[in-house]
Order: structure tokens, then sequence, then C-alpha cells
């Protein structure tokens, strides 16, 4: 059995969704498909969720309006037959119902998840009713039935195995499952769901629970290329990447994959498909245990970067003060994604300013703070790069009239990443896209 995943874009629109549809009957092999929210879907329940946040209820309710209105349009597209539109209204109007009814009730963080939950619902069900008219045959598999976090908000692979092999043994010789990415269920049995970009995850926990020959992820790129291309003109698709390869781009940067929906395939070596649903003869990228080869395969940039640079001459020979510094950082639960020391300072990089403050003011007994905000890290990842001789001359030479503020290399085979004002960011990727790659 294998997994298929599509993504927002990949079910946006109907004529997309009738592509889908395609892909997932053009074999026979058992799969479970994993669908997101119709793009823009999530955004705009994060919206009425601000706004109900907010006792804006005027503005929640002008937010529900226009994207019933959207779905309602997206209903006539998608299906042609009076009974499966009426059957495909039906179906969103209760959700909108539901929507509406949250105007009339005092609103907490439980709701805002439920109010979360509503775009994976609605996009599994519509192309449900889109497979039923044309005669397809398909399971709808409800992922609240299964994905479920424990009380530290991290799935449990045995314990999403078992929900999921039994609800799988209740259809004997179905071979085609649809079911939501993203939502799950919490320790206390709430509606929760896996943060952004959790559809990757969830196809990736599904793909290790099951067991499953391949974990497609399509999306409207083909492949991880070896750099922006958003930002860079010339890039090229990448053909294969070690899992370590993979888990760097994704974390520091590399949008078409969640950084969080590598480690359970890898855990459980299940090779991952990155492909595009626009072209899907495309190779893409795949995704294995090893490397095809050493060197630097791609650039990846992270925004949102602060620096923190502690600074004290007392930190000389001083047992246990990294200890004391990554100990404030524990308590607040923040994440440090760089790290530099010297004889009399230590900085350090972090993606989330929620607890800045706390976290500055625990940090200055302990010495003198810099804080540096609008950073970027660029990441340059590969295989093996320790050996690569040339790679930091290239490097560093291509980046001769940008300010670099801290060089982390060493720390892993695999990265060696710097950080820049955000500013530099396009222009940095730029270079290194000429300087290491030779693309212009």
């Amino acid at each position: 059995m294998k997994i298929m995943k599509f993504g927002g874009t990949s079910v946006g629109k109907p004529e997309r969704m009738h592509q889908v549809k395609d892909l997932v009957t053009r074999d026979a092999e058992e799969k479970i498909v994993v669908l997101s929210a119709l793009s823009g879907t999530t955004n705009a329940l994060v919206a009425i969720g601000d706004a109900m946040a907010f006792s804006d209820k005027t503005k929640a309710k002008e937010l529900i309006d226009s994207l019933a209105a959207h779905y309602a349009n997206f209903i006539q597209s998608l299906v042609y037959s009076e009974a499966s539109r009426e059957k495909a209204t039906k179906i969103i109007n209760e959700h909108f119902d539901f929507l509406n009814i949250i105007l009339k009730i005092s609103f907490n963080d439980a709701l805002n998840k439920d109010i979360l939950a509503q775009g994976e619902l609605m996009s599994t069900k519509l192309f449900c009713v889109y497979l039923d008219e044309i005669g397809v045959d398909h399971v709808f598999l409800p992922a609240l039935d299964f994905m479920s976090i424990d009380s530290n908000d991290e799935p449990q692979v045995p314990v999403i195995r078992e929900k999921l092999l039994h609800v799988l043994a209740q259809f004997p010789g179905k071979k085609m499952f649809i079911t939501q990415g993203y939502i799950c269920r919490n320790a206390k049995g709430e509606v929760d769901n896996l943060k952004r970009g959790g559809s990757d995850y969830s196809a990736s926990l599904i793909a290790a629970a099951i067991n499953a020959s391949v974990c497609e992820i399509w999306t409207d790129i083909d492949g991880m290329h070896n750099n922006d291309p958003r930002i860079v003109k010339k890039t090229r698709a990448i053909e294969h990447l070690s899992f370590d390869e993979a888990a760097e781009l994704a974390y520091f940067g590399a949008k078409i994959l969640h950084p969080a929906s590598i480690w359970p395939a890898q855990h459980y070596n299940i090779p991952v498909k990155l492909l595009n649903t626009m072209e899907p003869e495309a190779k893409g990228t795949i995704i294995l245990k090893d490397a095809d080869s050493d060197g630097a395969k791609a650039v990846a940039a992270k925004d949102g970067i602060v620096m923190i640079k502690i600074k004290s001459s007392r930190m000389l020979l001083a047992y246990g003060f990294l200890r004391k510094i990554f100990e404030v950082f524990e308590k607040y639960r923040t994440p440090i994604d760089m790290i530099t020391t010297s004889e009399v300072a230590v900085s350090v990089t972090i993606d989330s300013t929620l607890h800045l403050d706390e976290i500055c003011k625990e940090l200055q007994p302990l010495g003198e703070l810099e804080i540096l905000r609008d950073q970027s890290i660029v990441s340059v990842v590969g295989n093996k790069l320790a050996f690569q001789a040339s790679l930091l001359t290239n490097m560093f030479d291509s980046l001769a009239d940008i300010q670099i503020n801290m060089v982390s290399y060493g720390g892993s085979a695999h990265n060696v990443s710097i950080l820049i004002p955000t500013p530099s960011k396009n222009q940095t990727l730029q270079l290194l896209n000429k300087g290491i790659f030779g693309l212009d």
C-alpha cells in the first residue's frame, strides 16, 4: 500500500481535483490518499478565528460568508449532476452552519482548533462526492478516527498504527481510502492539528504506521530544487536526496516539504517522492536512506531569525556557563538553530520571538546582550561537505560583499550555514547559485 498526499494547490481548483482523480486511479496499487484543505482555506479559517478572538463578530461573519461563496462556486465546476451538487451543497452547508454557530458562543482555543479543521474535512468530503459521481470505488477514512497526539503534542506511530489497522480491517478488498491531512485528536480526545504544513506530517506518519511502499508528496513543483525558484531564475530539480539532506533542507527553509515529515519516514525507512501534480511525468525527487553522491546539492533560506549574543569576560574557562544559557531556552521551549562560541561570547539564533523578552531578562545576569533582528539563515546542504575543499572557498568568495553575522560549519556533515541580514537574502541566494552550482 502506498500513500499519496496532495497539497492545497493540488486540490485548490475543481480542475485540479479532477487531475488528482486521474493520478490516484492510474494504477491498481492499494493506496491511502491524504488531502490538504483547498488553497486559501486555512488562511481564511485562521482569519475567522483571529476575528473571533478579538470579539469582532462582524468581521468573522464577513469572512465566513466570503468563504462559503467560494465553496458554492467550487461545487458547480467540481460535479455536474443535480444529485451530486445537492449532496455536495448539503455537506458544505453543514460545515458553514457550524462556522456560523460559533458566532453565538464563547470563543476558546479548543473551538479555534475545530474551526481550523473544517478545511480538510470539506476538501475530502467533496472529493469523495466527485469520486462517487464518476463511479470510482473508495472508502472515506476520517483521520480523527486514528490520527492522535499525546499530552506533549507528539504523535506516536505505534498508537496510530493500532488504530489505523483496526479501521482498515473493516474494509477488506477495498483499494482506495481518502483521508485528511493536518487534523488529529489530542490526549483529551479533542479535535487538534499537527500545525502548519501538517498534511506532509500526516502522510509520513501514516506511511510509517502501515509500512507503506512509498510516501508520495504531490505539490505544484517538480521536486526539490537546488535553490528557491521564486527568487532565483535558473534552478534545477534534484533527483535524489538522502533523508539527512532532505531534513536539513526542509528545516532550513525549503518550502516544498514540512520539516517534521522526514523523521517518521526516515525512522521506518519509507521512501519519499516529491512529485508535481501539474507535470506528473516529471521525475521529481526521491528521498532514500543513502545519498547518491557527495558535494553540495541545494541552498535554502529561513527567515524570521533573531540572533542573541551573550558576551562575558567571566566566560573564560567558566564551568557550566553554556549549560546555564541552554537552560534558559529550554525553560521557554525555544529551539536554537545555530550556535557559535568564542573565548568571551556565545551567539545563538532562534526563529521564535514569543518568549524573547523573558529569555533576554534571564540571560542578562550572565553577560552583556546584543540582539540582531530581521536575520535569515542561508544553508548550503549536501553530503560530506567537510571533504569538499573548494566549497568554502567558492561560497565565501561569492559572498565577498555580503555582511555575514554568523557561520556554522562542522556540526553536520550535510550543512554549512551562515546568518545574514534578511534584506540581503535574495542577492545571497543568487550569488550562491552562480558560485556553487555555476547557474547564473
